[in-house]
């Protein structure tokens, strides 16, 4: 998918951002330190995570200054409540940055902390690619410690199931 205008990246980004936030509004504040094992992000980590490396690498670089990205710990945003102005503070930062684009910076270069020079539009889909993967990794966390999370796009596999055809039914 290539990304052509500001408006309609901005447009495609807020669904994908909107699901995020179906998700993380399951989340229960007493589990925001659990993780599946020592040493790996908790469930607050991913959010911190997706909140710091959207403003301080992905918009940072885009608007052509470096990456500033220096992790998601605690001291950060402590608490379920801190956690979660964290997140919006900085994505309110990041669309502002984003906003300031037009359709024609799309195209041009910005470098990545990995020092490579990547499209601006294939910059900004790899950002959206990134936050798919943390979301599906807080859907794995949640599910393990028996949240109910929310379907995608409106129904889960077993109502997608109950409300089709079998195969062999289909067939006749």
């Amino acid at each position: 998918m290539e990304i052509t205008s500001i408006s309609s990246f901005l447009d495609y980004y807020g669904s994908i951002r909107a699901r995020t936030l179906r998700l993380l509004q399951c989340v229960p504040p007493d589990q925001l330190d659990w993780s599946y094992m020592p040493g790996k992000f908790t469930i607050a980590d991913h959010i911190r995570h997706l909140a710091a490396i959207e403003r301080y690498m992905y918009a940072e670089t885009v608007a052509g200054r470096p990456c500033v990205y220096s992790g998601c710990g605690k001291e950060l945003a402590d608490g379920y409540e801190a956690v979660m102005q964290y997140f919006h503070t900085l994505h309110a930062q990041s669309l502002t940055i984003f906003r300031s684009l037009r359709d024609e910076d799309l195209q041009q270069k910005c470098t990545t902390p990995g020092n490579i020079q990547i499209t601006t539009w294939k910059w900004l889909r790899a950002m959206v690619e990134h936050e798919v993967h943390h979301r599906a990794q807080l859907y794995l966390y949640l599910n393990i410690i028996g949240v109910k999370t929310p379907p995608m796009f409106g129904l889960s596999s077993e109502e997608i199931i109950a409300n089709s055809i079998s195969i062999s039914s289909s067939n006749e």
